[in-house]
């Protein structure tokens, strides 16, 4: 299991993340200009159709103003500012890779949501927070770098009010082996992709109970192939983040997905009452 972890840390280490960032930005001005979320959507939204994608899926888990949220795997920090920006909850982040959190961090500075977001170092298996601390907790392309689902989802439950709602967003596995790398797995070691109903099969015995279940796989594709077609993305992009060769990761997840062998899945559930 250190292994599969250590695999992982290693994948996103980042060295240097938040200079390179910091450098990026200068496009926007000097350093002491406050930045709005969207525009960091290109760099920080790190899942397939990016900022539409943490919007959608923040309107069907029902997050509100009164809401205290957790985003696991919170990469640079973009879903939990967006969320704090456009839903005025407090949005807590945690991240295996520490660049990732001291850059999430920077970027939130450089936005003025300190107030409202915060971000911690932390694996998603021993979530560093109390039982029942959040009305909801946030999922997005996390969850295929993560081997022991049932523990993942388990400590999800347990940090989830009675009633909370869980909302994920992720790849999974549909007919054939999938193309690498991928932007989370240089190779098939760092990836722990399962089926749709693999993935409800270990979350609902956690304590969950499904809202809402549905492929965007189909989205997906259109979002790619917009891509593509719009020739080189904007800048400051996630290969700040990421290295250069990332829009070549990101092309074959879009081939995965057009070749029929990985899916899009959003879900949200709702925390049973009594069960953790």
């Amino acid at each position: 299991m250190t292994d599969n972890v250590d695999r992982v840390r290693d994948h996103y280490r980042a060295t240097g993340l938040t200079e390179r960032l910091k450098a990026a930005l200068a496009v926007f001005g000097p350093e002491e200009q406050r930045l709005m979320p969207e525009q960091l959507a290109a760099l920080d939204q790190f899942h397939t159709r990016g900022l539409a994608a943490t919007a959608e899926l923040a309107r069907l888990a029902g997050i509100t103003a009164d809401m205290s949220v957790l985003d696991v795997g919170s990469g640079v920090g973009g879903p939990a500012r967006f969320l704090a920006a456009t839903c005025g909850c407090q949005v807590t982040g945690v991240d295996l890779s520490e660049p990732f959190v001291e850059a999430a961090r920077y970027l939130t500075e450089r936005t003025g949501l300190s107030g409202q977001v915060s971000f911690e170092s932390g694996s998603a298996l021993a979530l560093p927070f109390d039982d029942g601390e959040f009305d909801a907790v946030l999922l997005q392309h996390v969850a295929m770098n993560i081997h022991d689902r049932t523990q993942l989802y388990r400590e999800i439950r347990r940090v989830l009010k009675p009633g909370g709602r869980f909302a994920t967003f992720d790849v999974v596995l549909n007919s054939g082996d999938p193309h690498y790398p991928v932007p989370w797995a240089p190779t098939p070691a760092e990836s722990f992709l399962l089926t749709a109903s693999a993935t409800r099969e270990a979350i609902e015995p956690a304590g969950f109970n499904a809202l809402v279940w549905q492929d965007d796989t189909a989205p997906a594709k259109t979002w790619f192939a917009q891509l593509r077609a719009s020739g080189p993305p904007p800048s400051p992009n996630l290969g700040v983040v990421m290295g250069p060769g990332m829009m070549d990761l990101a092309a074959n997840l879009g081939r995965n997905l057009m070749e029929g062998r990985l899916g899009i899945l959003t879900a949200v559930f709702e925390a049973v009452p009594g069960k953790s």
